[in-house]
C-alpha cells in the first residue's frame, strides 16, 4: 500500500513540476512564420550583451545581414530577447534562441516598438546553419529541441501527448529554404 502512495505522489509531483520547467509554443508552419515575420534574413552574430530593461533582463545580439529574404534590412540590427545574465543574475526563458559570435542562421523577425527586432516564434522562428561533410549548407530549426503544440490536432487524453512534441525542419539544404520562404512571402497566402 505504501508503494502505491508513493507511486501517486511521484506521479502528482511530475504533473506539477514539469510545467514549471517547460515552454510550449503553438506550432506554426513555415508559411505562417514567414507571414508573421516583417523580415526574414541570413545573419551572422557579431555581439551580444545583457542588461536591464524596463525591469526586465534582456539580451541584445546584433547581427551582420549577410542575405535578406523577405523585407528591408539595413547591414547590421540588433535582436533583443527575453532573459539572460546580468551580475549575479541570470533570466532563462526556455524557447527563447541564445547566439553566439559567429552564429549564422536565418531569423523570421519582427520589428519591435523599441526600433529593435525580435524573433518570430522564438526557436521557431531560428534556423541554424551548419555545413555538411561535403561543405553543403544545411539549416536546422530550433524547434527541433522544444515542445511545440499542433494546433491542427484537436485530441484528447493520451494522443494530446503527440500533439505536444519537439518539431522542425532538420538538415534542410539552405537554398530549399530560401526558395520556400520566397514562395510563401510572394504568394501572400497561408496554408
Amino acid at each position: 500500500m505504501q508503494l502505491q502512495n508513493l507511486l501517486w505522489l511521484a506521479a502528482l509531483l511530475a504533473t506539477v513540476v514539469a510545467p514549471l520547467e517547460a515552454t510550449t509554443l503553438a506550432r506554426m508552419s513555415l508559411d505562417d512564420l514567414t507571414h508573421s515575420a516583417g523580415a526574414v534574413a541570413r545573419l551572422r552574430c557579431v555581439a551580444h550583451e545583457s542588461r536591464w530593461d524596463r525591469g526586465e533582463i534582456w539580451t541584445f545580439t546584433r547581427f551582420a545581414v549577410i542575405e535578406s529574404w523577405k523585407g528591408s534590412l539595413p547591414t547590421h540590427i540588433t535582436i533583443r530577447l527575453l532573459g539572460g545574465h546580468v551580475g549575479e543574475l541570470t533570466s532563462f526563458v526556455p524557447g527563447v534562441p541564445r547566439f553566439e559570435p559567429g552564429d549564422e542562421a536565418v531569423l523570421f523577425l519582427e520589428a519591435t516598438r523599441a526600433g529593435d527586432f525580435s524573433v518570430t516564434g522564438w526557436a521557431q522562428g531560428t534556423f541554424r546553419i551548419h555545413r555538411a561533410d561535403a561543405g553543403q549548407e544545411l539549416v536546422t530549426q530550433q524547434t527541433a529541441a522544444y515542445s511545440a503544440y499542433d494546433l491542427g490536432s484537436h485530441q484528447a487524453s493520451a494522443s494530446a501527448r503527440k500533439a505536444i512534441a519537439p518539431g522542425g525542419i532538420v538538415n534542410l539544404p539552405i537554398e530549399e529554404l530560401r526558395r520556400r520562404v520566397i514562395a510563401a512571402s510572394e504568394s501572400g497566402v497561408r496554408k
